[in-house]
């Protein structure tokens, strides 16, 4: 038996084990989360996910607002900054122009286990209205535009969405509110020199009148430009 961990699997670390279930619940909530919320979470007593909780705002990883409640804080994004390093520093650039064409936030998202997981992001600066997006977002890989756009080089399945198979043929996808209600996202993969997905290049937006081929095009344009670094 692993000193490790026992025969069930328990973590060698309860401690750093409930520390990061914080972080990963924070970082899926669309808002501030009360301790209380946290505690029920993560399946621990009120005091415990407040220790935990101040601990991590010691180290900058939550925050907290006026109101006492929690989310992740700046530190957590300087960490993400150094995630697959080639990948960002080909892809920053990019979301910069597709910025500055198409007025949208644009993200840059890759695949952890079976979620899709944002690690960088660029807002519009002169646009009165668009949609703000945090590095840390994660959600099912198999939902929304951007999950899907990580699914595109996978190998076609008789079970695969229907949504899934058209992307493929066409090089980019799009969704409406499977991630966020109300909101359109487009996606094109970025692949590494053997084919697989390295991540994906999205937009998201509130208009529904914007015409998806023609932000699905820039998209996978600047997709490829990004996967040409990486070869």
């Amino acid at each position: 038996m692993s000193q490790d961990s026992d025969a069930a699997g328990v973590p060698a670390s309860q401690t750093l084990d409930r520390g990061i279930r914080v972080l990963e619940h924070l970082a899926a909530a669309r808002e501030p989360q009360s301790i209380a919320t946290v505690a029920a979470a993560v399946g621990v007593h009120r005091s415990i996910a407040y220790r935990l909780l101040r601990t991590l705002e010691a180290h900058r990883l939550v925050e907290r607002d006026e109101a006492g409640s929690y989310g992740v804080g700046l530190a957590v994004v300087g960490l993400s900054r150094s995630v697959r390093r080639t990948l960002q520093a080909a892809a920053t650039p990019e979301l910069a122009v597709l910025v500055q064409q198409l007025g949208m936030t644009a993200f840059l998202v890759v695949r952890d286990g079976d979620e899709a997981v944002t690690v960088n992001a660029v807002e519009p600066r002169d646009s009165p209205a668009h949609v703000a997006f945090r590095p840390g977002n994660r959600h099912p890989v198999h939902l929304g535009a951007t999950g899907l756009a990580l699914l595109m080089p996978e190998p076609p399945d008789p079970a695969d969405r229907e949504v899934l198979t058209a992307a493929r043929a066409r090089g980019w996808v799009s969704s409406l509110g499977e991630v966020i209600p109300g909101m359109r996202a487009v996606a094109a993969p970025v692949r590494r020199p053997d084919g697989s997905a390295a991540g994906a290049l999205a937009v998201i937006f509130v208009d529904q009148a914007v015409d998806d081929a023609a932000v699905g095009a820039v998209l996978v344009t600047a997709a490829d430009r990004v996967s040409a670094v990486l070869g």
